[in-house]
């Protein structure tokens, strides 16, 4: 992608020494661009290259200084990149026994980049509570963890927190922040409710009808720059609540969802609530122009929950999960646990085809867009490829006269041939993987990770800096037989792979060997300062919004509960 990079453009870029990044990044500076050559900007950090000092080599006192001066420089704007990089870390260990259960989840750790002003990428990360089942001793000698024995009746029972796994999702927002702002808010309460017993939801709702502080649903983890939709609190908790009393309505729904049917119900059901939010009379109208930005915003999702007795994983969109594996020698693989729902699935593209009229093949996928305009194939939000043209036109119209649409990021626009919608869905794609003791971690991104590092080579970054080896295939025959030049090659990439972390959080690393990773593998410090050092409006052109979280994962509970 630096071969887009215009000098012309990057000249533009090393105009300011120092750049902020906005609030979420805490008013770090960003590095400057120092000069442009070629097609890859180069920053001067220290006395690198030729010098003009006498024929011995030796230096003036003004060269001296001015050496002195750069090498301070370039550790100054280390320490700038660093700041960038690691102002919306997060790190999070978690016991393997907490009073709820055994957990499968060691730790995680997050990281945020942001391209865009503001931010249009989001993340969750939470652990499902549950209310206590009681069972009589009797039934339960074999169960090793409890947390407390009650006597009743000259019977005793077992009250065992039953652990329902954890959760954990990335979001990426399109046409604004806005809808993946709710769905990062709301999808993981959806799908916790979804899998809960029927008396914790009965215990939910006589708090309710009591006025009583209501039992949590989630333990979450959050960043100290996360924040929620304070006006629309008390929509998100209504419509929760009549999510849950139609659960209660149901004779099925006893010891409640699966995980996968929770995940597949609860994508369906929040963005059908989003949906309708946005076109029913609500109590003010600052929470009426958010219900119908975020329904015209849009924004893809990767959902995992981890449990014990596996992972299941619900993607939308281009998002992605995938599980590093570490095989008996020692070397790590990945395996996908999401499909990419975008032009380049060509399963995908036909599932869309046959949703739509003969006369439509042509123009329901053009220039790789969904008509022509969006990238995702699924998604949450974007009515604007869900409702009729006459829907969006009246909704928008009930605005206001004084709202301006700009700023929502609303305007009146009609994608080209839109003939037949809705010509998007949100229905996740699951899968399931059932844990083994070579499991090791889990990545979940972004789109803007997956535009910059395969999957292969993310998990052999956090494979290697998970246990610190940097493994060499040994040298082949036909690498014996290369010229020098290209033997020189090999061994640079080679010494590239051996260089030691800056980072003690994975998902940092991962961002920062995104950005920059050099021609042959090395992490250059020049490209990625310029990759930082972009302005505002020209940073979004070369890079995306990048949002990661890598989970590790308990192999030796793993081990125990597969053998």
């Amino acid at each position: 992608m630096y071969g887009r990079v215009y000098a012309s453009i990057l000249q533009r870029a090393s105009n300011s020494l120092t750049l902020y990044y906005g609030a979420q990044f805490q008013n770090a500076h960003a590095v400057a661009i120092c000069c442009s050559q070629s097609h890859l900007p180069h920053c001067y950090f220290s006395s690198w290259g030729p010098s003009n000092g006498d024929e011995s080599g030796n230096l003036s006192k003004s060269q001296r200084h001015l050496s002195t001066h750069q090498d301070l420089d370039f550790q100054q704007r280390r320490v700038q990149i660093n700041s960038i990089l690691r102002s919306n870390e997060q790190s999070v260990s978690v016991p393997e026994f907490d009073g709820r259960g055994l957990s499968v989840v060691r730790k995680f750790e997050s990281n945020q980049l942001a391209a865009n002003t503001p931010n249009e990428d989001r993340r969750s990360a939470a652990t499902c509570l549950q209310a206590c089942s009681f069972f009589p001793l009797a039934i339960v000698k074999s169960v090793f963890f409890f947390h407390l024995f009650l006597v009743k009746s000259n019977f005793m029972f077992l009250c065992l927190l039953q652990s329902k796994g954890m959760l954990f999702g990335v979001f990426d927002g399109h046409g604004g922040w806005a809808c993946a702002q709710a769905v990062s808010e709301r999808l993981l309460y959806y799908i916790a409710v979804a899998m809960m017993q029927r008396h914790s939801l009965e215990e939910l709702e006589k708090c309710m009808e009591h006025s009583r502080p209501i039992p949590p649903i989630l333990q979450w983890y959050k960043h100290h720059t996360d924040f929620n939709y304070r006006e629309s609190a008390s929509l998100y908790i209504d419509n929760l609540r009549v999510f849950w009393q139609e659960l209660l309505d149901s004779d099925e729904h006893e010891s409640g969802m699966s995980p996968q049917d929770a995940l597949d119900y609860a994508f369906k059901r929040l963005d059908a609530d989003i949906s309708l939010e946005a076109q029913v009379p609500l109590s003010n109208d600052l929470m009426r122009s958010t219900a119908i930005q975020v329904a015209f915003a849009g924004c893809t999702a990767c959902v995992a929950h981890v449990g014990m007795d596996g992972i299941h994983v619900a993607n939308t969109g281009d998002c992605r999960a995938v599980l590093g594996v570490q095989n008996e020698d020692g070397s790590w693989s990945a395996l996908p646990l999401s499909q990419d729902h975008n032009s380049q699935n060509q399963a995908e593209v036909e599932r869309i085809k046959a949703q739509h009229p003969p006369s439509e093949s042509d123009t329901v996928v053009t220039d790789d867009r969904l008509l022509g305009v969006l990238m995702p194939l699924r998604a949450f939000g974007d009515v604007r490829f869900k409702w009729s043209h006459e829907l969006q036109q009246s909704i928008l119209a009930s605005l206001e006269s004084g709202v301006d649409l700009d700023s929502l990021n609303l305007y009146q626009y009609t994608p080209p041939n839109y003939l037949t919608p809705p010509y998007l869905d949100v229905s996740p794609e699951i899968t399931y993987h059932k844990l083994r003791p070579q499991d090791c971690f889990l990545i979940l991104g972004t789109d803007g990770l997956w535009d910059e590092l395969g999957s292969e080579e993310a998990v052999r970054l956090i494979g290697e800096h998970l246990s610190g080896i940097h493994l060499q295939a040994p040298v082949s025959q036909s690498e014996r037989k290369l010229k020098l030049g290209q033997m020189h090659e090999l061994l640079l990439k080679r010494q590239a792979r051996a260089s030691p972390a800056l980072d003690t959080n994975a998902a940092t690393h991962l961002i920062r060997h995104a950005l920059g990773t050099g021609d042959y593998g090395e992490l250059s410090q020049e490209r990625l300062a310029s990759m930082l050092a972009l302005p505002e409006d020209l940073a979004r052109m070369y890079r995306d919004d990048i949002t990661v979280t890598v989970v590790y994962l308990n192999y030796d509970l793993a081990r125990s509960h597969h053998n």
